[in-house]
Parts: structure tokens; sequence; C-alpha cells
């Protein structure tokens, strides 16, 4: 007489209890394909905001500027040459490159516009000192020498700006993975809903099971298997999108004060691994939060 009052399998499936349902779950998988695409953005950029800030520290802390201001009785273009002669004896030193007015030019261009400037308006010259990785540069001594010279010389140790460096990829790093907690917690609480309401439209099977003696954690580990699928297969969706996004737009131009929030495919096995993880986690997600959420939901009816 109970065999009586079970629902019959779906026809033409296998005679699983919690069936695919297209129409219910064609919506759930976008959104959280949507979900595992920002996240895997967020922490693409993350970490390419990480893996900038160390570009830019290590040119920073590798290299400092030689100013050579032009004045009436000297030879600008002699005065860099000689500085730049000067810096290389420092120890430590590993090159050091005198930059003549065309340079400066070139420097000033895209803030003025080629050909804004006259001929004989005076520009100071540069240059360009790399020092070897790890070397401590005495500044003091070569600024005294190109003050002995009779050089109107400034020198500009661009080491000073890597800690405003290190704090700004800090601070977008924190934020890529803020954002990522944010994310994972939506995602969360979508498949949760999800997982109520596909309780509620199956009530009827829920019945059937009890009636048969199937426990609360069975019919639990049944919407937590449904619910692992979906979510690897969303996540498989979101995670190789992401990964064409993050190349297409690492292969464009992007402005410097940009570089920080824009998604960095560093082409390491970290970014695969991160977008291969990407799925399995999703999965994972999504089974932990349909079984917690109807576990609770059945304490509740019996």
């Amino acid at each position: 007489m109970m065999t009586d009052a079970l629902p019959k399998p779906p026809s033409g499936g296998n005679g699983r209890l919690l069936p695919p349902d297209a129409g219910r779950d064609r919506p759930l998988f976008v959104v959280a394909a949507i979900l595992v695409f920002l996240a895997c953005i967020a922490a693409l950029g993350a970490r390419g905001a990480w893996l900038q800030a160390q570009s830019w520290t290590t040119d920073l802390e590798t290299s400092l500027t030689i100013q050579v201001r032009p004045v009436e009785g000297r030879d600008a273009d002699a005065d860099a040459v000689r500085a730049a002669e000067l810096a290389a004896a420092i120890e430590g030193v590993e090159q050091a490159t005198a930059r003549g007015r065309d340079h400066a030019l070139a420097l000033l261009t895209p803030w003025l516009g080629e050909g804004n400037l006259p001929d004989d308006l005076p520009l100071p010259l540069l240059v360009d000192v790399r020092t070897r990785s790890g070397s401590v540069i005495d500044t003091a001594t070569l600024q005294a020498q190109l003050d002995a010279e009779g050089m109107a010389a400034r020198i500009d140790d661009h080491g000073r700006w890597a800690n405003a460096v290190r704090r700004a990829a800090g601070t977008a790093q924190a934020l890529g993975l803020g954002l990522l907690a944010l994310l994972a917690g939506a995602a969360a609480a979508v498949i949760a809903f999800a997982a109520r309401a596909s309780l509620a439209a199956r009530l009827d099977v829920i019945d059937a099971l009890h009636l048969c003696g199937a426990e609360d954690r069975f019919i639990a580990g049944l919407f937590q298997r449904r619910f692992f699928m979906l979510g690897l297969k969303s996540g498989v969706a979101g995670a190789v999108f992401a990964g064409l996004v993050s190349i297409l737009v690492s292969l464009g131009d992007a402005p410097a004060d940009m570089a920080f929030f824009l998604p960095q495919w560093a082409s390491d096995p970290f970014e695969f691994v991160l977008l291969a993880i990407a799925p399995l986690l999703a999965g994972i997600t999504a089974a932990i939060s349909a079984r917690l959420a109807v576990a609770s939901d059945l304490r509740g009816r019996w």
C-alpha cells in the first residue's frame, strides 16, 4: 500500500529522486556563473596589483635620476655627460646614461603636445642611473661631487617612492580580496535560497522519502549532490570567461593609474591553478550552502 503512494520516477530518465530542472536551473546557473566570473576577476586583479607593485618597486629601488639644469655660461649636454661619468664611478652603480634635449622633449610631449615649445627654451637634462639590486648608493657623496664640478644638478632617489607604491598595492589587494569574500557570501546566499525553493517545490518527494524511513541527512545529501554539480558547471563557465577577459585586458593598453584595478594575466602556473580550482570551490560552496539550508528547513518541518 505504501509503494502506491510513492511518486513515480521521471520517464525516460535514470530514476533520480531530484532530476535536473532546466526551467529552474538555468537562471541559477547564469547567476552563479556571473558570481564566479566576478570572483575570478577580483582574485586575478588582486594578484595583478601585487605583481605590478613588485615590478614597480624593483625598478624604483634599483634606479635614480640626476637632473642637470642648464645655467648660463655652461654646456648642459657636457654637464650631463660628466654627471654620468661621476655616477658610474660610484660603488654599486651598474650603468649611468646621459640623456639629451630630445629625450626631455619626448617626456614633455604627452603633456604639452608636439612642437609647442620654443627651440631656445632651456630644459633640464636627465641622467638615468641603474644600480645593482640590494646596493646602497652614497647619494650624499655623489651630490658633493656634482656640486664640486659647479653643476646645477639634483639627485632624485626613486627608492623613496617604493613605500607609497607598496601601500597602494596593499590597498588594491585588500579591495580585491574583500570583494572576493563578498561575492562568496553572495553566492552562498543565492544557493541557499535556491535550495530552499527547490525543497519547497518537491515536498511530495520529501514526504514520500520520510514515509519510507529516509533520514534528513540523506535528503540533504541529495540536494548537496545536485547543487554541487550545478555549482561545478557554472564555475567552469565563469572561470573560462574570466580567463578570456583577463587575457584580452592584459593584451590591451591600460593607463598606469588603472593598472592596479585591472586583472593582469601573468601567464604563470598560479593563474592556471586559480582558474582551475575556481569551479571546484564554486561546487563546494554550493554543496555546503544547499546542505545547510535544506537541513535547517527539514528540522523546522519535522
